[in-house]
């Protein structure tokens, strides 16, 4: 399937897999598995509608407060993904890469997040950005460090060396941010890169958001007019 838009980027913050739970009598971990099939979903709607870039809000910095019986099923759910799901993404034609802390991950899904980024880094179709242990503000604050350390002085540091230090260096920032479940807030997603991305809320919990819901959703973009400004 091709779509006529100018999408390059779309973020989303996979929000209400446990509201989704809750109101279907269900576990909380369910409404996680449910959500991570459903990013297995976006991903090939993506690659259908040849969207070059995905970047999910999957586990941010602030996640690491929940349960650790919450925390570990998640971290579970990454390892499926890194490891026995790594060749079905593949064959899509998917690159995938990891942004976040993962200094803060465990030595097996560090190791994982390796090689699947080796894996698939000459795929061309779609660039997957799975943010885990993320959060907009970590990610600038990095890149200050980073800067720092490098001894630039303060008149050579610019908004493209800021941008050129984050952990999305070398991505175009999102034309396009959606958030499922019915917040209205961005909650610490991509902080720097949102600066000019076009936010749509959706009030679906994200395990039911649908491809015809993806579709409204950039039907919704193309009628908005971007000025950054002008």
């Amino acid at each position: 399937m091709s779509q006529k838009h100018n999408l390059k980027h779309i973020g989303i913050i996979m929000d209400g897999n446990r509201r989704w739970a809750k109101n279907h009598g269900l576990p909380a971990m369910e409404g996680h598995r449910r959500g991570y099939g459903k990013m297995k979903k976006v991903v090939q709607w993506c690659v259908d509608r040849n969207i070059g870039i995905l970047t999910v809000y999957a586990f941010s910095s602030e996640n690491w407060n929940r349960s650790k019986k919450e925390v570990g099923y998640l971290m579970d759910l990454f390892r499926q993904v890194l490891s026995r799901d790594i060749s079905e993404i593949s064959k899509q034609g998917v690159r995938i890469r990891i942004i976040g802390q993962k200094e803060k991950l465990a030595p097996d899904i560090q190791k994982m997040i390796e090689e699947a980024e080796n894996k698939t880094r000459k795929n061309k179709k779609l660039l997957f950005n799975i943010a885990i242990s993320y959060g907009g503000r970590p990610d600038i604050l990095q890149a200050v460090k980073k800067i720092i350390k490098h001894g630039i002085p303060s008149d050579k540091i610019t908004e493209k060396l800021i941008s050129e230090n984050l952990w999305t260096r070398g991505i175009a920032d999102p034309d396009l941010i959606i958030r499922t479940s019915g917040e209205y807030r961005l909650s610490n997603f991509l902080t720097w890169q949102s600066a000019y991305s076009e936010l749509i809320f959706v009030k679906k919990h994200w395990p039911a958001f649908s491809e015809s819901d993806f579709d409204r959703v950039i039907e919704e973009y193309n009628k908005r007019q971007r000025r950054f400004g002008k």
